[in-house]
């Protein structure tokens, strides 16, 4: 399958996906309107059903079932988008057989380089084919490895008629890099019991706890004066935020934690010393810890009101997913499953929290449970973004070894 997975690839990139924030609507780009159609047509193409699109540019298709038994129906979900972060347009992969070890160049003129001094994780693929950038453009392998992977294959179980199976559903989702990928996914319709969405990161990554994800915004209101006349009179809005940030809690930002630790983060900041704005992520494991966390930033807010007047300071905060081990825990036989078929296809599985969210999040608490299963990628979102040609492969497999357990299993 590693051919054809890499040749769906590196066709898939070509197409310009990053979401828009901004634009208010659902795709939120013109390019995954086109990249949907693609996909629907390539579909038919290998013979899956119920091929759709909808007014959303979700698509869903159907494997139909090979046995007669009643078995779960697993689905299996990737998106469309590629980070707004940074640019996709043109991108131009750059295939390294039989990488060496060593720095990788990029991009000549740049002198932009993939270097194993800064990625080590690079020392584990020499003997291995890479698809990296050439230094302009992130790669899309985020989630375009998703794409091609899940597509590939179906195609090899429509092949395979002698792997026995139930009904297996398929959906690519819009605009999930902008955190609106499950906004308007129709989980009925999608009809499966449980889910996967190919959407991890390095090779036997298997994941079933995320953040628990809030959204902050504070509006800060100063008063302009004339600097020279100032004194007891300005408000300086941009130095209130300032003062604020500054009471956050020290080494509690993305830079200064991992694993199972929460941060804040300031993600945007502007204004002007009459009227200021700050937007901050919460993140945390526990709805204890993030009911810590905005509790904290509501005291702040308390606190600059009391020192410069009430009003100053207006504080939004919006919940944006919880994590979805609360909803996969009752049902970890699913988690257990792609445990096995990873063991089955020789890989060592890597259970560890997703330090962000996936449309599985949002779908768990739809109905849908939806552990995350590894894409492949690495250092996604950016120009150092790269993916081995195996680990594609063994996505693959991994998938068809899902199908093939769940076609197992007796549904009572």
């Amino acid at each position: 399958m590693e051919n054809k997975v890499v040749e769906r690839f590196l066709k898939y990139v070509k197409y310009n996906t990053g979401s828009d924030s901004m634009s208010g609507t659902t795709p939120s780009s013109l390019g995954q309107i086109e990249f949907a159609k693609v996909l629907a047509d390539e579909l038919k193409s290998i013979g899956l059903h119920n091929v759709e699109i909808d007014q959303f540019s979700y698509v869903y298709a159907t494997l139909p079932a090979n046995v007669e038994q009643l078995v779960p129906v697993v689905g299996f979900i990737a998106h469309l988008d590629t980070s707004p972060d940074f640019t996709g347009i043109n991108v131009s992969p750059q295939i390294i057989e039989s990488y060496g070890g060593g720095d990788i160049v990029l991009d000549i003129a740049e002198k932009f380089t993939l270097s194993p001094a800064v990625f080590p994780e690079l020392n584990s693929y020499i003997g291995h084919s890479l698809i990296v950038t050439d230094g302009t453009t992130l790669l899309g392998a985020d989630d375009k490895a998703g794409i091609a992977e899940i597509i590939t294959a179906m195609e090899f179980l429509l092949s395979h008629n002698e792997i026995k199976h139930g009904e297996v559903k398929i959906a690519f989702t819009p605009d999930e890099e902008i955190g609106e990928g499950a906004e308007h996914f129709d989980v009925t319709k999608f009809g499966a019991d449980f889910a996967y969405t190919i959407d991890g990161g390095e090779l036997g990554e298997l994941q079933y706890e995320n953040f628990n994800a809030v959204g902050a915004k504070i509006s800060i209101q100063g008063s302009s004066v004339h600097p020279g006349y100032a004194k007891g009179k300005m408000k300086n809005a941009i130095l209130i935020g300032n003062e604020l940030i500054a009471m956050l809690p020290n080494n509690e930002s993305p830079e200064h934690t991992q694993g199972y630790e929460g941060f804040y983060h300031v993600t945007r900041m502007s204004g002007s010393v009459e009227r200021a704005e700050i937007e901050f992520i919460l993140r945390d494991f526990t709805r204890e810890g993030i009911k810590e966390r905005k509790q904290n930033l509501q005291n702040i807010v308390k606190q600059i009101n009391e020192k410069f007047g009430e009003g100053t300071i207006v504080l939004k905060l919006n919940d944006q997913y919880f994590n979805m081990r609360e909803k996969i825990k009752p049902v970890k036989y699913i988690v257990d499953l792609a445990e096995a078929a990873m063991i089955e296809s020789g890989l060592q599985p890597k259970i560890v929290p997703i330090r962000g969210g996936t449309d599985g999040a949002r779908l768990s608490y739809m109905g849908l449970p939806c552990p995350n299963i590894f894409a492949g990628g690495h250092n996604f979102h950016g120009k150092y973004e790269y993916v081995p040609t195996r680990s594609m492969a063994k996505a693959c497999e991994v998938i068809v070894k899902i199908v093939e357990k769940v076609g197992n299993i007796k549904n009572e």
